[in-house]
């Protein structure tokens, strides 16, 4: 990979697919995406998704747990695998099966930020491991 962060929304799906791509040509455990600090409130952690082994590994409230519910409606191939409510935390953990080519993963990862998490159009995203 020679980049590491993209800004629209056609550049952001290329990158998710370039990195999902290259993770699996690494055999890397996984590959995790993160929206930049600016794109969020300041005392919260930015969002972020990770793929891993044909899973994506997402971390929301509850409330964004049912809009993400609502993404994977237009995502069919892809199905919550489980759901954990760690006690020491607020806080849901989603595995979803993601059983995918790169640039489909691309576009409902896309879409996890824009509708989950509430980031703007032109949001910037890094990958922050491959």
């Amino acid at each position: 990979m020679t980049r590491f962060d993209a800004a629209t929304p056609e550049t952001r799906r290329k990158l998710f697919a370039e990195a999902i791509t290259a993770h699996r040509e690494r055999g890397s455990p996984f590959c995790t995406f993160e929206a930049d600090d600016d794109a969020t409130d300041a005392e919260e952690a930015p969002p972020w998704v990770q793929f891993g082994d044909g899973v994506l590994n997402v971390d929301c409230t509850e409330d964004e747990l049912e809009a993400l519910k609502a993404v994977l409606g237009e995502f069919p191939a892809f199905k919550i695998d489980g759901i954990q409510r760690p006690e020491e935390v607020e806080g849901v953990n989603v595995h979803v099966s993601a059983l995918a080519d790169p640039n489909r993963v691309a576009q409902c990862i896309d879409s996890l930020f824009r509708e989950v998490f509430d980031q703007p159009e032109e949001f910037r995203v890094w990958v922050a491991a491959v």
